[in-house]
């Protein structure tokens, strides 16, 4: 793919998302950035959410992934059922009778001070990592398809890439988003689908042959029963269940969206019908993993030690035309932005609720405090991946990816105590159980082979964090004078 299409493909993508954001940011105060006004239709929400659940990490990994685990991941997907049902019937319930902006605001009614900000804290330190490092990724992309050959440096290109997604948000924060979010998911399901014609085309196949092979290949095997593999179908899908429950259930970012429907009702038909599309792109981008593997295996292809490599020099190294190099760049900018943007939004909504007390304030003063949390978080994101791009150590990058097991473990527990029990805890020592938990798990994960006959942990961490921080609080617990109880 030449760089001047290239460049045409992504001034035009930002030139969509600035005019989206025109329109959809007209007389925006605070009250919209932060919750849309609480009038967005829930059809709208339900398919953005695809988008922002996914990033480029998912759009070049979960095909990668299929040459190792085969389609064992579907497993997790299956779990994520039982996880927003619960979300829908337990957690959405709770967040609209208290009428939340932030999430975590529950944490101060229900216990206090210092576990309301360790539970905002936790989410501001993961998403903030986090999406720092997916959209590491896809920078890393764009430098490598476009601004190399311009001789931009690569400081510069995170730089224009932040400074985009800072443009079309810093007014009409999740109003915009709901929308652009809505748009980006539709170029990354049409790259994804467009991808796999084009291959079946290479291949000869029409839809049925294609759907023939691929779930008759060794590919397609789906559960795995072995109790010592990290890929057990009960670990997955329990740990399925408790990823839906605490990365959107417990997640500032996506509950966000949720709470700019109109009513519950409305709000729990997205949640209902996001899953039931989640499942369906899920299952297109494993197929699409297969295919990878099958082509590479009928052309000779030399199928490359880090498997996420695969769709990308597939794609962009002309196997399967131009047309799918530039599906492919539209598809994982369109991935990453659309995550990337909405924990930008999310995160300065978190602060500025939960840390700058924005509410107190009147509206002109609100809006202040809201454009320079806005713009410091942009900033953040740009030394992250500059510190990451310093480090450049794939292992570091893994880790990073790995560390919502251990800061959605603390929520996972402060929560289900919260709601299942009606004891008040000792507050002050929140934050040390919520510390101490996560470096417990770490302990046990890098010790497992050794002391546990060769089990390895998977994502089942994250339910096993959750368990100590609620232990944890039992130990905290306070009983009620009789006073109290009367």
């Amino acid at each position: 793919m030449s760089t001047s299409l290239a460049i045409s493909i992504l001034v035009v993508y930002f030139l969509l998302l600035i005019i989206v954001a025109h329109f959809t940011s007209k007389g925006a105060d605070t009250n919209t950035f932060f919750t849309a006004n609480k009038q967005s239709p829930w059809w709208l929400v339900a398919f953005g959410m695809i988008g922002t659940s996914l990033s480029g990490v998912t759009f070049i990994s979960v095909p990668g992934s299929v040459g190792k685990i085969h389609f064992s991941y579907f497993q997790v997907v299956l779990g994520y059922s039982l996880g927003y049902l619960t979300i829908a019937l337990v957690l959405m319930p709770m967040y609209y009778r208290l009428n939340l902006i932030s999430i975590y605001s529950y944490l101060e009614k229900r216990f206090g001070f210092w576990s309301y900000k360790t539970g905002s804290a936790f989410f501001v330190l993961s998403r903030t990592v986090g999406s720092a490092v997916r959209l590491y990724v896809a920078v890393n992309v764009l430098q490598l398809a476009i601004f190399d050959s311009l001789g931009v440096p690569f400081e510069l290109t995170v730089l224009i890439t932040i400074g985009l997604i800072w443009i079309y948000t810093f007014k009409g924060g999740v109003k915009t988003i709901i929308w652009t979010d809505t748009l980006q998911t539709f170029f990354l399901l049409t790259a994804l689908i467009i991808t796999i014609i084009l291959i079946s085309n290479q291949l000869h196949l029409g839809v049925g042959d294609m759907i023939t092979q691929v779930s008759n290949s060794s590919y397609s095997k789906l559960f795995v029963w072995e109790w010592a593999d990290k890929h057990h179908f009960v670990k997955d899908f329990l740990s399925g269940a408790f990823i839906a429950i605490v990365m959107t259930g417990l997640d500032q970012d996506l509950m966000q969206k949720n709470l700019t429907c109109k009513s519950i009702g409305e709000a729990q038909k997205n949640m209902f019908w996001f899953y039931i599309v989640l499942v369906f792109v899920n299952l297109l981008f494993l197929s699409l993993g297969a295919l990878l593997y099958i082509y590479a295996q009928q052309t000779g292809f030399l199928i490359p030690d880090k498997t996420d490599d695969l769709y990308p020099m597939l794609a962009l190294g002309g196997h399967f035309g131009s047309l799918a190099a530039v599906t492919f760049l539209l598809g994982i900018i369109a991935a990453t932005y659309a995550s990337s943007d909405s924990a930008l939004t999310a995160l300065t909504t978190s602060f500025c609720i939960d840390f700058m007390n924005i509410e107190k304030y009147e509206e002109a003063k609100r809006a202040k405090i809201k454009h320079y949390v806005h713009l410091g978080f942009s900033i953040l994101f740009f030394l992250v991946i500059i510190v990451f791009k310093a480090l450049n150590n794939q292992e570091v990058i893994s880790a990073v990816f790995n560390l919502a097991g251990y800061t959605y473990g603390p929520l996972l527990g402060l929560f289900s105590f919260g709601l299942f029990l009606k004891t008040p805890v000792n507050d002050k020592f929140v934050p040390l159980v919520c510390i101490l938990s996560p470096l417990f798990i770490y302990v046990l994960d890098v010790n497992s082979k050794e002391w546990f006959n060769g089990y390895q942990f998977g994502f089942e961490k994250l339910i096993l964090n959750g368990l100590f921080t609620f232990a944890g609080l039992m130990i905290l617990s306070k009983k009620q004078d009789k006073k109290e109880l009367a």
